[in-house]
């Protein structure tokens, strides 16, 4: 799934011993441009702009000013500041010497933004949502097209968006949050299911423009977690609330349960999370894993049991991509009911 020339940047060429660990690291990761290859001992990539705001204000470069290999030695001058590119997090140079190693490599530092720019840049994880979101557009404009311009049955890609427009409505809004409401929610089901698929997919191509990893990106599982729970806590019903703070349980046990009523309106989200970054980082890390075996063992022989491998992790990963996206929206459409729904009381 990945160009063997990428493998060669992390030890080979230079007399090093090979590292998966950072292999998989600068693959999972996001980056300020696309590596798409190692040739004759210079990196082929495509820069990405970098958008800094910075003590002098805003400043806007190429990311090919910076060598490819982030090592933190390499340091470029714009409009008289300097800047260092280290573990694709952009630093003022003469705050960059006096970190440790700690700071550097660890999370000690991150939210300490007196060593570095506040970062707005159109990393590869930036540009793969916003592409995602020209293809999910361009899909729908051609279907909406198709269907006004065939009354009769959908044909070509209105066809096959139908019937996954109807599988998210009667599979996963209708049996979860009812008949009654389900129909003002849809465009927000539908769209957090083609845009997690669609980067899921994405993610699964090695070259660019795609080879990103944004659904295996913590702070895009987060936001997307975060909106279903605004989304839920918004259009709750006084009965959801009447649960939390006034549980069906002996009033003497309210100290205890709100408590964990409260926790449990947090988890759920959590879990959306978690669950959405783990598995997808996990299939790109066992597929990085199994070509790294070639490099480890260092020879060709493993290559035909490696690949056998890697073909079959690609294809499960293919039926993992669609999968993550169903169980993230029918999930969000479970809580979302449980917080419209309407007990009788009578």
């Amino acid at each position: 799934m990945v160009a063997n020339t990428s493998f060669a940047s992390h030890g080979a060429e230079e007399g090093k011993e090979f590292s998966p660990t950072e292999l998989i690291n600068s693959h999972i990761g996001d980056a300020h441009d696309f590596h798409i290859a190692d040739w004759n001992g210079h990196a082929i990539s495509m820069p990405l702009p970098i958008i800094l705001w910075t003590e002098s204000g805003l400043e806007i470069f190429s990311s090919s000013i910076f060598h490819h290999d982030n090592t933190g030695e390499h340091q470029v001058e714009v409009n008289g500041q300097k800047f260092v590119k280290y573990n694709e997090v952009i630093y003022y140079a003469d705050k960059f010497s006096s970190l440790t190693d700690e700071q550097k490599s660890g999370m000690m530092n991150g939210f300490n933004f007196a060593e570095r720019p506040l970062n707005f840049s159109i990393t590869k994880n930036a540009f793969s949502m916003i592409l995602s979101v020209f293809l999910i557009l361009l899909l729908f404009i051609m279907a909406a097209r198709s269907y006004n311009k065939n009354k009769m049955a959908p044909k070509g890609l209105a066809g096959f968006l139908e019937p996954l427009v109807l599988f998210v409505r009667d599979d996963i809004a209708r049996p979860n949050i009812g008949d009654k409401n389900y129909a003002k929610y849809m465009p927000y089901l539908l769209t957090i299911f083609f845009f997690i698929w669609v980067n899921n997919l994405i993610g699964l191509i090695p070259f660019f423009p795609f080879s990103s990893n944004l659904t295996g990106n913590i702070y895009f599982t987060f936001v997307l977690a975060f909106i279903t729970f605004i989304v839920t806590t918004l259009s709750a019903k006084k009965d959801y609330w009447s649960h939390i703070f006034m549980p069906p349980v002996p009033k003497a046990l309210y100290p205890i349960m709100i408590p964990v009523e409260i926790i449990g309106m947090l988890t759920k989200p959590f879990a959306l999370m978690i669950r959405l970054f783990a598995n997808i980082t996990a299939g790109h890390i066992i597929i990085l894993s199994l070509i790294s075996l070639i490099y480890i063992f260092k020879t060709v022989w493993i290559s035909p049991v490696s690949g056998a491998f890697v073909l079959f992790m690609s294809v499960l990963e293919m039926l993992v991509a669609v999968l993550q996206a169903y169980v993230f929206t029918l999930l969000s459409a479970l809580f979302i009911g449980q917080a419209v729904e309407e007990h009788d009381h009578h």
